[in-house]
């Protein structure tokens, strides 16, 4: 008891008052187990919450449970001050003025967490998206508050700041289930137009990486000063986008030469004077 009067006594020191130093230590206890167990509880049922909604990203899951479970220790902590005597107020104004001060100097990296909570919230693009951020272009690999991190087409890593990515022009490859191939095919003058048409036709009918919903799109883009430009526009799966622009160049020109469809190149005539 002695010992409990002395700790009751340093505790005078810093304006700390108890009446009944025991039954103070005693409900500091109670609500310190009470509110873990709570904390605890709430953290489960936010995750059910979370999982149910499929919308929602992973990222952006681990978030809010981890911004949640700091609220909650901080109110838990704020109760305990309470209970113990201590004056809330006169701390939330020495944080205040700290914050105000951490704020300034680290203003960069406060824009860069701006960045990453609108990124979370919003969902421009999601992990494994292929996305272009200005000249930078690659598949997301990792999003978290302060940077997102991309693997380009030949495996180098990219990491961008998150206030970057929030200001620029973002472009998603990835979100929608359908991309269009689109191609360009020179032919010589003396070609035959339709029947080059025709074989592009059939060459995107020779494939399921073509999907059938929507019919490819073949026409005479321009008359060039020495070739006749032609347009070919194709759907295909995002997934097959490369698969598929790789079949089409590669068997349309093979087809043109089994045809006898000449495309051209450019060449010189050289005349010699004796």
């Amino acid at each position: 008891m002695d010992d409990l009067v002395k700790v009751n006594n340093e505790f005078n020191m810093f304006g700390l008052h108890f009446a009944d130093p025991w039954a103070t230590l005693i409900r500091l206890a109670l609500i310190i187990v009470i509110g873990m167990i709570l904390i605890t509880i709430v953290i489960a049922v936010l995750r059910k919450i979370l999982k149910r909604i499929n919308s929602l990203d992973d990222m952006l899951n681990s978030f809010v449970i981890n911004a949640i479970r700091v609220i909650c220790i901080i109110l838990l902590v704020a109760i305990c001050l309470d209970t113990l005597g201590v004056n809330i107020g006169t701390i939330v104004a020495v944080l205040g003025a700290a914050g105000a001060a951490i704020a300034l100097a680290l203003k960069d990296s406060l824009a860069n967490v701006a960045g990453g909570l609108m990124i979370l919230i919003t969902q421009p693009f999601k992990k494994g998206d292929l996305i272009n951020i200005g000249e930078y272009r690659g598949r997301v690999q990792q999003i978290d508050l302060f940077l997102t991190t991309l693997r380009t087409l030949n495996y180098q890593i990219i990491t961008i700041p998150n206030g970057l990515v929030n200001t620029s022009i973002l472009v998603n490859e990835s979100r929608e289930e359908m991309r269009r191939v689109d191609l360009t095919f020179s032919i010589d003058y003396d070609s035959d137009v339709a029947k080059a048409k025709e074989i592009m036709h059939q060459v995107c009918r020779g494939t399921d990486l073509v999907l059938r919903e929507r019919e490819p799109v073949i026409g005479v883009r321009m008359n060039d000063d020495s070739a006749i430009v032609l347009d070919l526009m194709a759907w295909c799966r995002t997934e097959d986008y490369f698969n598929t622009q790789y079949y089409l160049l590669e068997h349309v020109k093979m087809a043109f030469d089994e045809a006898g469809i000449t495309i051209p190149y450019p060449h010189m005539t050289v005349k010699l004077d004796k």
